[in-house]
C-alpha cells in the first residue's frame, strides 16, 4: 500500500473555481510521495500544512488562479526541491514567502503578473540552481537592484529574466542592466509592499459589479491584478503611453474598454484578440499613428469605435472588415493623407454611413478639409509628392523609410551635400545621429519647420554646420528630447532668445561658432540643464547693457570653449566677455539689440508668435496677462471649473480656443461674447450638462464645435442647441445626451428637435452645476457662497474647517506621522502633535529609518542590505547562510555543475570539471565539432559524433570517406535536356540541334526578348528607359493599325516632340518655348492594318521623318539641336494620364488619344528594345499581336524583323493567298478575296451557295433545312438582314426607399439609383435585367433611430431569354 501526504490549502477567499463561486474553501489534495500535482485546481493563493513532511517531492501548482503568496506560505515543507508556480496570476509575493524552502533547487514563476520581488526573497535557498521568471512584468527601479546583483553572480541560475518597465529598459535582461539605471522617481520612491490576501482590485482603482474604474488616477501603465470576470474597464484621463501585448487577452467577458485621453502611440499586435464580446471601444484623444490591418479581427460584436483626435495619417484596407455589427465610427481630427491608399475608406464610408464625426482630409492641399465620405474615388491619386509612405503602414513600417536624398546606416542619417533647403519631412524613429553638413555655396538649409523632429527622441547628435539658418527657436527642436550634441556652426544666426533651446534638457555640447550673434537674451541657456561645453567664438558680440548678464554667467559656469570676445563698442573690442567689468556693459549711445522681445507671456504658459499654450499646467482658473492679439489659446487638460461672463471679450483675433478636458460645469451666457473671429471651439471632456441659449451668438465665424464626452441634459432648454448644430453642421456628430433616460446616448446632431422636451423636475445635481449652493454642499451649518475660482466657498462655524466644513480642527487631522506612526494632539508641542513611531523608525515625524548595517555580522565580503529594524546579507557566489558564513560545496550530487559525466574536483572555494574526450567548456557542456577538417570526399555530408564523425555519401559513392565513385552509366539524353527556352517557349529538336519555338511577340535564340506588343487600352503606353538614350538619336519602329488617330511616340521635356497618327498619316510635331510649333506630315498612309516602318532621325539641328523607307521629310534648320537626354521621359503608344500633353501647345485640331494596334521592332540607335526589360508598362499592353488565327493547321508567329507568319503543324503545308490579315483593337480580322469565305477565309465559295446573294450586316448567313439562306443575327441586332439594332435600353431612376420597421416609418438617407428596362428584342427574346448589385444603405426613422440594410438594385439591361 502506498504512503500518501495530505496537503491542506487554506486561507481561500471568494474566487471563481471550476465554473462556480466558492467561499472559504479548504481543499484536500491526495498526492503520492513521488509527485504532488495540484495543476489546474483553481487555487487563489497558497498556504500548506503537511501531515508527514519527511520526504522529498516535486510540487506543481501551475495553471491555477493563484494571485498572491503570503508570508510563510510553505512553512512545514522544507524538504521540497522542485516548486512550479507557472501560468498563474501571481502579482504579490510577501517578504519571507520562500524562507522555509532551504533545500529548494528549482523554482519556476513563468507567465505571472509579478512586478516587484521583496529583498532577500531568494537568500535562504542556498541550493537553488534553476530560477525562471520569464513573461512577467518586472519593474526595474531601485527596489529591484538587488535582484540584478544576485542574478549577475549566478549567471546560470536565472536566465530569461527581463525588465518590462520603465519603457527605456523594456526587454533588457535584469542581470545586464547597470546599477545606475535602477532609479526611483515620484510615487515609486517608497519601498514596495503588498498583501497577498487583498489582490482582488488594483490599488489605484475601484471595483464593483465587474466594472473596474481607474479614471483620472495619473496612471502611466496598465494596472495589474484585474478581476478575471470584468465586463468593463475605464482608464480614461490617465497618462498611459504603452499597453503591453496580451494585456486584455484573459478577460474574455469584456464588453466595454475606455482608453480615451491618454498618450498611447501604438496598439500592439493582437491586443484585442479573443475579445468577441466587446461592444464599445474608445481610443480617442490619444497619439495613435498606426493601426495594423488585423487589429480588430475578433471584434465581431463591436457597436461603437472611436479613433477621434489621434495621429492617424492612413488606414490599411480591410481594418474595419471584421466589425460586422458596427453602428457608430469616429475618425475625425486625424491628419489623414488622402492619396490612392485611402480610396477604399471613401468607398467604405459611402456604403456604410456610420462615420458620424465628419472625418476630413488633411492633405494633399487640393483635398484639405473635405469630408472623406463625400470625395469621389477618382480624386484619390498617387502621383509625385502625393504618393505618401502610407503604403507601408499595413504592418506599421512607416518609420523604416530613409528620407529622400539621404543615406541611412543603422541609426545614422546623413543628408550632407544634397543641396537641401530644408530638413527632411520625416526621420526614422530610431535615428541617433543626423548630419546635415554642406560644402557648397548654394541651396543650403534656410529654415526648419515646426514638427520636423516629432518622434525623433532617439537622435543624440544633430549636425547643422555650414547652412544658412538665420533664426532658431524652441519649436524647431521639438521632439529631440534625447539630443546630446547640437552643432550650429557657420550659419547666419543673429540672436539667441530665451525660448531658443526649450526642451533640450539632455544637450551636453552646443556649438554656435562662426555665426552673426550680437545679443543673447538673459536665460537663454537655462533650459540646457545638462550643458557641459559651449562654443561661442567668432561672433560679433555687442557688449552693451543687454549682454551684461552673459559675463557673469560665463564666469560662474566655466563651461565655455575659448574666450568669446566683444566686437562693439570700440573701447571693448577684442576683450573677452568674461573679463569685462559689469559697469562697462552700458547702453549709453549703444542700444542696438538684434533680439526683438515678444509680448509678455502668462505664467506657466508658453507663447510662440500669437499662439498661447497653457495645457497640462494644473490651472484652476484662467491665467492673467494673455496677449490681446492671441490667435490660438490652448487651455486643455487643466482643472478649470468655471468661466465668467466676457472672459475672452478683448481677444478679438482669437481663432482657436481649446478648453477640453477641464472641469467646466457651467457656461455663462456671455462667456464667449466678442469672439467674432473664433473658428474652432473645443469643450470636449468636461462636465457640462446645459448651455444657455444665446451663448454662441457672437461666434459668427465658428466652423467646428467639440462637445463630446459631456453629460448633456437634453430637455427643452437644450432644444436651441440641437437646432443650431443642425443648421450649420458645426458639431461633427460626437456629442451625446446623457439624460433624461429616454434621451440617453442619442446624438445631439441627428436626434429630431421635437424630442427635446421638459418632463418633471430636473435633478438637483444638474441644476446645481450653474448654482452649486442649491445642492447645500456646506456641512455643519456652514454658509455657502458662489465663487468664480473654487465654484463655491463655505464659511465654516467655529471648530470646523475644510472645503465643505466637514473636518474638525486639530493638528493630527492631516496625519503628519509617516511610516505608520501614531499621531497624538498635544498643547506642549509648538506643532500641536507628537508621533509614536513603530519599531525601526525614529524622528519627529517617524521619517527616519536608521541604518541597521552600521553594526552587522555579515561575513566573507558579503553585502549588507538595510531593512526596517533588521538587515540582510547578500552573499557572494560559493557562500550561503543568513550571515554568508557557510561555504557551498559545488561537487555534491545536488549541485554538481559538470555535464556529460565529467568529473567534478573540489578546490579551495572553487571547483573544476575534468571532461571526457569529445567535450569541452568550463562545465563540459560543449560537444566538440569533430567535422572541422574532416576528410569526407565527393560532396559527402559530415555528421558530428562524440569524439568522431561519419561521412554520409552521395548516391553511388562508397567507402569510409566516400572516396569510391559509382560505376559509369551512359544515359540517353536529348539536346533539349540542357537547353532552357524562356517565356513559355517550347524546345524542339531540328537536325539534332535544340530550337526554341517562341510564343507570339517573343524572339531571340531562346525567346528571351519581347519585341512586339499590342496596345488595346485607352490609356496604355510603354516607357523607354532613359539610360539607353543618347543626345543624338535615330529611332525606328514598325506599326500596324486600322485606326486613324493615335500617339506613336512622345518625348516630354523642355522642348517636347510627338510622333502621332493623324487621319491615317504620320505627323511629327516639334514644340519649343521660344518658337511656334513645327509640324510635318507623311505622304504615306499607314492605317491599312499592314506593318509599316517609321523612322525618326535627330542630327545637326534637324528632324527627319521617314515612312516605309520613302523620301525623308524634314522640319528644316532648327534654332537648336533637339536632345534626348538621360533624364528625358520617352513613351511609346501613349502617355501617362498624369503627364497629358501639357508641355505641347495644343491646337484646335489636335485631339491626342491612345494608340490601338501593334508596334514591332522598336530600335534606338539601331539597338533593338526588349519590352520585357522596360521599367514600366501600363495596363492594356499585351505581348505579341494577338494572333488573328489565320492559320488553319498551325500557329501564328511574330518574327524579329517581319510581321506575322504561319508555322504549320507536322503533316500540313500551304501558303496564304485567300486573304489579307489586318490588325484591329485587340486582335486581327481577315478580309477574304473572291471565292473564299469564313472567319479565317478557309472555305471556298460554291457557285451554288445561296449565301453569295444574302448580306447579313450583323450576323452570319445560314442554310435552312429547305436549302434557303437566312441571317442568324448577333446579340442586340434583329431584322431580315440583321440591320436593326435592338432598342432594349435601361433608364436610371433615383428615388428614396421607404420601409416599415414594426409600426415606425423609415426612409433611406439618400436616393437609391436603379435601372428600369424598356424596349423590345428580336429572335423571340425579351428586354430584361442582365446584372444587379447589392449595396448597404442607411435608413432614418421618424422616432430618431437609424439602421443599415443591404438592398439589391438593377444596373444593366439587355436582350435575353424570356422568363
Amino acid at each position: 500500500m502506498k504512503e500518501h501526504i495530505i496537503i491542506i490549502l487554506n486561507h481561500f477567499r471568494t474566487y471563481f473555481f471550476h465554473g462556480h463561486w466558492a467561499q472559504n474553501i479548504s481543499q484536500c489534495v491526495d498526492c503520492t510521495l513521488a509527485n504532488i500535482n495540484c495543476m489546474g485546481r483553481g487555487e487563489y493563493f497558497v498556504r500548506f500544512t503537511i501531515v508527514k513532511p519527511d520526504y522529498n517531492f516535486p510540487l506543481d501548482l501551475s495553471e491555477n488562479q493563484i494571485q498572491g503568496i503570503p508570508r510563510k506560505a510553505f512553512r512545514g515543507i522544507t524538504d521540497v526541491k522542485n516548486l512550479q508556480l507557472d501560468n498563474n496570476q501571481i502579482s504579490c509575493i510577501e517578504d519571507g514567502a520562500f524562507r522555509a524552502l532551504r533545500d529548494l533547487e528549482i523554482l519556476t514563476l513563468n507567465n505571472n503578473n509579478i512586478s516587484r520581488i521583496p529583498l532577500t526573497s531568494f537568500n535562504h535557498m542556498p541550493k537553488i540552481r534553476t530560477l525562471r521568471l520569464h513573461s512577467n512584468y518586472l519593474y526595474c527601479d531601485c527596489h529591484l537592484a538587488w535582484l540584478s546583483d544576485w542574478l549577475r553572480q549566478r549567471r546560470s541560475v536565472g536566465q530569461f529574466t527581463f525588465c518590462m518597465a520603465p519603457v527605456h529598459l523594456r526587454g533588457f535582461n535584469v542581470a545586464d542592466v547597470q546599477k545606475k539605471e535602477y532609479v526611483c522617481t515620484g510615487s515609486h520612491a517608497e519601498p514596495p509592499s503588498c498583501n497577498a490576501h487583498s489582490v482582488n482590485c488594483p490599488s489605484a482603482c475601484t471595483c464593483s459589479n465587474n466594472i473596474v474604474d481607474c479614471r483620472g488616477k495619473g496612471l502611466t501603465e496598465l494596472p495589474g491584478n484585474l478581476p478575471e470576470n470584468i465586463v468593463e474597464i475605464r482608464l480614461e484621463q490617465n497618462s498611459i503611453k504603452a499597453i503591453p501585448p496580451g494585456a486584455f487577452s484573459q478577460y474574455k467577458k469584456l464588453k466595454r474598454i475606455v482608453l480615451y485621453g491618454n498618450k498611447i502611440t501604438e496598439i500592439p499586435k493582437g491586443l484585442f484578440d479573443g475579445l468577441v464580446s466587446l461592444q464599445l471601444l474608445l481610443l480617442n484623444a490619444n497619439k495613435i499613428n498606426c493601426l495594423r490591418v488585423n487589429t480588430f479581427q475578433d471584434l465581431h460584436n463591436l457597436n461603437l469605435l472611436s479613433l477621434y483626435d489621434n495621429k492617424l495619417q492612413t488606414i490599411s484596407k480591410g481594418l474595419f472588415a471584421p466589425l460586422q455589427t458596427i453602428q457608430t465610427l469616429h475618425l475625425a481630427q486625424n491628419p489623414f493623407v488622402c492619396d490612392c491608399h485611402l480610396k477604399w475608406l471613401a468607398d467604405y464610408l459611402q456604403d456604410n454611413p456610420i462615420e458620424t464625426s465628419g472625418a476630413r482630409c488633411s492633405s494633399p492641399r487640393r483635398l484639405a478639409n473635405k469630408r472623406i465620405s463625400q470625395i469621389k474615388s477618382k480624386k484619390f491619386r498617387c502621383s509625385g509628392s502625393e504618393d505618401y509612405r502610407s503604403r507601408f503602414s499595413g504592418e506599421c513600417f512607416m518609420d523604416l523609410i530613409c528620407p529622400e536624398k539621404c543615406r541611412c546606416e543603422g541609426t545614422f542619417v546623413d543628408c550632407s551635400n544634397q543641396k537641401l533647403t530644408r530638413l527632411p519631412s520625416h526621420l526614422p524613429e530610431y535615428t541617433t545621429d543626423l548630419q546635415m553638413l554642406s560644402n557648397t555655396s548654394m541651396d543650403k538649409i534656410k529654415e526648419i519647420r515646426e514638427g520636423t523632429f516629432d518622434g525623433a527622441a532617439g537622435v543624440q547628435e544633430l549636425m547643422l554646420t555650414g547652412n544658412q539658418l538665420e533664426s532658431v527657436h524652441g519649436r524647431m527642436f521639438r521632439g529631440l528630447t534625447g539630443l546630446k550634441t547640437l552643432m550650429l556652426r557657420s550659419n547666419m544666426i543673429s540672436c539667441v532668445n530665451n525660448d531658443t533651446f526649450t526642451g533640450l534638457s539632455s544637450v551636453r555640447l552646443l556649438s554656435l561658432y562662426d555665426n552673426r550673434i550680437t545679443t543673447i537674451t538673459p536665460g537663454a541657456f537655462n533650459t540646457l540643464v545638462s550643458l557641459s561645453t559651449i562654443n561661442l567664438l567668432s561672433n560679433p558680440f555687442n557688449c552693451n547693457c543687454h549682454l551684461a548678464w552673459l559675463g557673469k554667467w560665463l564666469r560662474k559656469r566655466r563651461i565655455v570653449s575659448g574666450n568669446p570676445r566683444c566686437q562693439k563698442p570700440f573701447f571693448l573690442k577684442e576683450i573677452p566677455i568674461q573679463d569685462v567689468a559689469t559697469q562697462d556693459f552700458t547702453c549709453d549711445g549703444n542700444t542696438e539689440n538684434s533680439c526683438h522681445f515678444s509680448p509678455r507671456c502668462p505664467d506657466k504658459c508658453t507663447c510662440v508668435d500669437s499662439v498661447v499654450r497653457c495645457s497640462n499646467k494644473g490651472l484652476r482658473f484662467l491665467p492673467k496677462g494673455v496677449p490681446k492679439d492671441v490667435t490660438e489659446f490652448d487651455l486643455s487638460n487643466n482643472s478649470i471649473s468655471m468661466l465668467a461672463n466676457y472672459t475672452f471679450s478683448n481677444m478679438t483675433q482669437l481663432s482657436t480656443l481649446i478648453l477640453s478636458y477641464n472641469r467646466l460645469r457651467c457656461i455663462p451666457v456671455h462667456a464667449f461674447n466678442g469672439l467674432k473671429s473664433l473658428r474652432v471651439l473645443t469643450l470636449h471632456g468636461n462636465d457640462i450638462s446645459s448651455v444657455p441659449e444665446g451663448s454662441f451668438n457672437d461666434l459668427v465665424s465658428l466652423s467646428h464645435l467639440a462637445l463630446g464626452t459631456n453629460p448633456l441634459h437634453c430637455d427643452c432648454s437644450l432644444r436651441w442647441l440641437s437646432e443650431w448644430v443642425k443648421a450649420g453642421y458645426k458639431e461633427p456628430g460626437i456629442a451625446r445626451c446623457s439624460s433624461p433616460d429616454d434621451m440617453t446616448d442619442r446624438l445631439l446632431l441627428t436626434t429630431p428637435t421635437q424630442h427635446f422636451q421638459c418632463k418633471g423636475v430636473v435633478d438637483v445635481s444638474i441644476v446645481s452645476k450653474c448654482n452649486p449652493c442649491l445642492s447645500t454642499p456646506c456641512k455643519n451649518n456652514g454658509t455657502c457662497n458662489n465663487d468664480p475660482v473654487d465654484f463655491y466657498r463655505c464659511t465654516c462655524p467655529f471648530g470646523y474647517k475644510g472645503r465643505d466644513c466637514s473636518t474638525p480642527i486639530h493638528a493630527c487631522i492631516q496625519n503628519p506621522c509617516q511610516n505608520g506612526g501614531t499621531c497624538h494632539p498635544t498643547d506642549t508641542n509648538q506643532d500641536g502633535f507628537s508621533c509614536s513611531c513603530p519599531t525601526g523608525f525614529e524622528g519627529k515625524k517617524c521619517e527616519l529609518n536608521p541604518d541597521d548595517c552600521e553594526d552587522n555580522d555579515c561575513e566573507n565580503n558579503s553585502t549588507c542590505m538595510d531593512g526596517i529594524n533588521n538587515y540582510a546579507c547578500l552573499c557572494l557566489p560559493n557562500y550561503t547562510g543568513e550571515l554568508c558564513d557557510e561555504v557551498i560545496n559545488h561537487c555534491v550530487p545536488e549541485l554538481n555543475p559538470c555535464k556529460h559525466e565529467a568529473k567534478c574536483i573540489s578546490l579551495d572555494r572553487e571547483y573544476k570539471c575534468e571532461c571526457l574526450p569529445g567535450y569541452s567548456g568550463k562545465h563540459c557542456e560543449t560537444d566538440d565539432d569533430d567535422c572541422r577538417g574532416h576528410k569526407c570526399r565527393h560532396g559527402a555530408m559530415c555528421v558530428d559524433a562524440v569524439n568522431g564523425y561519419t561521412c554520409i555519401c552521395p548516391q553511388g559513392f562508397s567507402g569510409l570517406f566516400c572516396e569510391n565513385p559509382p560505376p559509369m552509366v551512359l544515359l540517353q539524353t536529348s539536346p533539349c535536356d540542357y537547353y532552357e527556352c524562356q517565356n513559355g517557349a517550347q524546345c524542339i529538336v531540328v537536325q539534332q540541334e535544340p530550337v526554341c519555338r517562341c510564343l507570339a511577340g517573343f524572339a531571340g535564340q531562346k525567346c528571351e526578348k519581347l519585341i512586339t506588343v499590342n496596345f488595346v487600352g485607352k490609356d496604355s503606353y510603354v516607357e523607354l528607359p532613359p539610360a539607353k538614350i543618347r543626345p543624338q538619336a535615330n529611332i525606328s519602329l514598325q506599326v500596324a493599325t486600322d485606326k486613324d488617330n493615335g500617339i506613336l511616340l512622345y518625348k516630354g521635356d523642355n522642348d517636347p516632340l510627338a510622333l502621332e497618327l493623324y487621319q491615317g498619316h504620320v505627323r511629327l510635331i516639334y514644340d519649343t518655348v521660344n518658337a511656334p510649333p513645327t509640324t510635318i506630315y507623311s505622304v504615306e498612309t499607314v492605317n491599312d492594318g499592314q506593318f509599316h516602318s517609321v523612322e525618326l532621325v535627330m542630327l545637326n539641328q534637324t528632324l527627319n521623318l521617314v515612312v516605309d523607307k520613302g523620301t525623308p521629310k524634314s522640319l528644316g534648320k532648327l534654332q537648336k539641336q533637339p536632345v534626348v537626354g538621360h533624364d528625358t521621359p520617352l513613351y511609346i503608344g501613349g502617355i501617362p494620364t498624369s503627364t497629358g500633353l501639357s508641355s505641347l501647345r495644343q491646337g484646335t485640331e489636335r485631339t491626342p488619344s491612345g494608340f490601338h494596334g501593334c508596334i514591332h521592332d522598336v530600335r534606338i540607335n539601331n539597338e533593338l528594345q526588349d519590352f520585357k526589360e522596360l521599367p514600366h508598362q501600363s495596363v492594356g499592353v499585351l505581348p505579341g499581336c494577338k494572333s488573328c488565327n489565320i492559320c488553319k493547321h498551325g500557329i501564328c508567329r511574330s518574327l524579329e524583323k517581319s510581321s506575322v507568319v504561319c508555322e504549320c503543324h507536322p503533316g500540313w503545308t500551304g501558303s496564304l493567298f485567300s486573304f489579307s490579315c489586318f490588325a484591329t483593337n485587340s486582335a486581327y480580322t481577315c478580309k477574304c478575296i473572291e471565292d473564299y469565305t469564313g472567319m479565317h477565309c478557309d472555305r471556298k465559295n460554291d457557285s451554288s451557295n445561296s449565301c453569295r446573294f444574302l448580306k447579313c450586316n450583323h450576323g452570319q448567313c445560314k442554310i435552312s433545312a429547305q436549302g434557303e439562306p437566312y441571317c442568324e443575327c448577333d446579340p442586340n441586332y434583329n431584322g431580315e438582314r440583321c440591320d436593326r439594332e435592338n432598342v432594349c435600353q435601361g433608364e436610371i431612376i433615383r428615388e428614396f426607399i421607404r420601409k416599415q420597421q414594426d409600426s415606425i416609418s423609415c426612409v433611406s438617407m439618400v436616393k437609391v439609383p436603379r435601372v428600369e428596362c424598356h424596349g423590345t428584342c428580336g429572335n423571340n427574346q425579351c428586354c430584361v435585367v442582365l446584372r444587379s448589385k447589392r449595396r448597404k444603405y442607411g435608413f432614418q426613422c421618424v422616432d430618431g433611430s437609424s439602421f443599415t440594410e443591404e438592398l439589391e438594385r438593377h444596373v444593366e439591361c439587355g436582350c435575353a431569354k424570356c422568363l
